[in-house]
């Protein structure tokens, strides 16, 4: 029997699918390459390693600095203007990064690129959405499956390019990607210019709202130091007053808050702020904790790891067929259930000794968990919100996501260091406290994905449509 009309997905959806892989993967894979080739480049450019980590971190920061004018900039000139802008930008920037001549100059033109590559991934996330509508668990759940494949094949691709040619193919190997994805894009991609509208730029929002990220994930990521401290609380200050100024102008602000008043939207903004603030958390966490409590070599977590990234992959691409039979709210805190339960094996695993029998399947299980939250809230939040706003919603849901991993990762490295700094219990203990904090973190998105609805068709009733 053929498939239900209403569930057959138009074959453009799937070629727009292609190009907004292209976006992610470029920028994931980029960044991959790099940070696992921040030494040799600091050999060849004979500087410190203090000096090079800006290659990587000023491409962060700059990624952050723009994301809040993704909205903005779709309204004014159209999601497929500003897809092409952007892949031309970051390609350009690839070519000018393998042309280098210091580091300072690598630096710098990494922060070019980090200032396009910062809506591709955005960016990628909204075309999806426009175009598949309910469907996007499903189309999603494989645009994703190669995003999460960069950091398996980052390391393999930056080795072969340090051991057989120059350090600026690091940079240069974009430049074939960048002109594929831009011809596909120009094939592909509808226009919208239909959609656009010229309103103002908040200006006095931008001052305060992307300074304002920018300062608190350096801070988070420094907040031991008192200039990382100083400029985590000025950026907590900055966003204050963008709140506050942004909820006096609604419609002209930067980033409409009037989204979240919206039951479903803002139920899915909290499930994605926790759930990107827990898999960062436990990024962090999990290393430390083999490590330093039951000895093994930074060599060995690689394959360690690894099963909680075969979970998620594992996952993603049935996320369509598991929405379908079991619903939004089902799947995505039965992730967040599923997570709970795998990260409390690895507290007892803190308090009894490590058993690698149980080590692995908990990672797994704790990967299939996590794969399952983030994608069906996504499906919930753009649903509720009309076309004409997708725009601000997807600024909105990505400034969220970036907001929750240094959050909670700060959270769990604050209680970790101070318990460790006593000096009143061991590492084991120490790390088991940290462990427990990030399950009081999933039990938490376990509680906000309950509060997503049950079905898409349910949507529209919550929201009062």
């Amino acid at each position: 029997m053929s498939a239900p009309e209403s569930d057959r997905l138009d074959p453009s959806v799937w070629k727009i699918a292609a190009v907004a892989l292209f976006g992610g993967l470029l920028s994931q894979l980029d960044a991959t390459i790099v940070n696992v080739s921040l030494s040799n480049l600091a050999v060849d450019l004979k500087v410190s390693i203090s000096t090079i980590q800006w290659v990587t971190s000023g491409y962060l920061l700059a990624l952050t600095l723009v994301l809040p004018l993704n909205g903005w900039f779709v309204d004014r000139i159209g999601a497929k203007a500003l897809y092409l802008w952007c892949f031309s930008a970051f390609t350009l920037a690839s070519a000018l990064c393998g042309l280098a001549w210091s580091a300072n100059s690598l630096i710098a033109f990494r922060v070019l690129q980090g200032l396009s590559g910062g809506l591709l991934a955005p960016m990628a996330q909204m075309m999806i959405a426009r175009a598949a509508g309910k469907h996007m668990a499903r189309v999603a759940g494989y645009v994703s499956l190669p995003v999460l494949l960069a950091p398996v094949f980052g390391p393999i691709i930056a080795g072969a390019i340090l051991q057989y040619a120059s350090w600026r193919w690091l940079f240069l190997v974009n430049l074939p990607v960048g002109a594929m994805a831009l011809l596909m894009a120009i094939l592909f991609l509808p226009g919208d210019k239909q959609d656009t509208r010229r309103r103002p730029l908040d200006w006095l929002g931008l001052a305060l709202l992307s300074p304002g990220l920018t300062l608190f994930l350096y801070g988070a990521e420094r907040i031991v130091q008192p200039a990382g401290g100083a400029s985590f609380a000025a950026g907590i200050a900055m966003m204050t007053a963008f709140l506050w100024t942004a909820r006096r102008k609604g419609d002209d602000a930067l980033v409409d808050l009037r989204l979240f008043r919206g039951k479903v939207f803002s139920a899915a903004a909290v499930t994605q702020f926790l759930s990107n603030g827990v898999l960062f958390a436990g990024q962090m966490l999990l290393p430390a904790f083999l490590i330093q409590v039951f000895g093994r070599a930074p060599g060995d977590m690689g394959w360690m790891l690894a099963p909680a990234g075969l979970g998620m992959m594992l996952v993603y691409p049935s996320m369509g067929m598991l929405t379908d039979r079991f619903g939004i709210r089902r799947v995505s805190a039965g992730g967040a259930l599923l997570a709970l339960i795998a990260t409390a094996t690895l507290l007892v695993l803190a308090m009894r000794g490590l058993t690698l029998f149980v080590l692995i399947p908990a990672l797994f299980l704790r990967g299939m968990g996590q794969g399952a939250v983030g994608l069906p809230s996504l499906t919930a939040a753009y649903s509720s919100v009309s076309r004409q706003k997708m725009p601000a919603a997807t600024t909105s849901l990505n400034i969220v996501q970036r907001l929750g991993g240094p959050t909670m990762t700060t959270l769990c490295a604050s209680l970790l260091a101070w318990k460790l700094g006593s000096h009143a219990t061991g590492p084991a203990v120490s790390y088991a406290w940290a462990l427990l904090l990030l399950c009081a973190l999933h039990a938490f998105t376990f509680v906000a994905a309950m509060r997503l609805p049950s079905r898409l068709d349910e949507v529209a009733i919550r929201e009062g449509r």
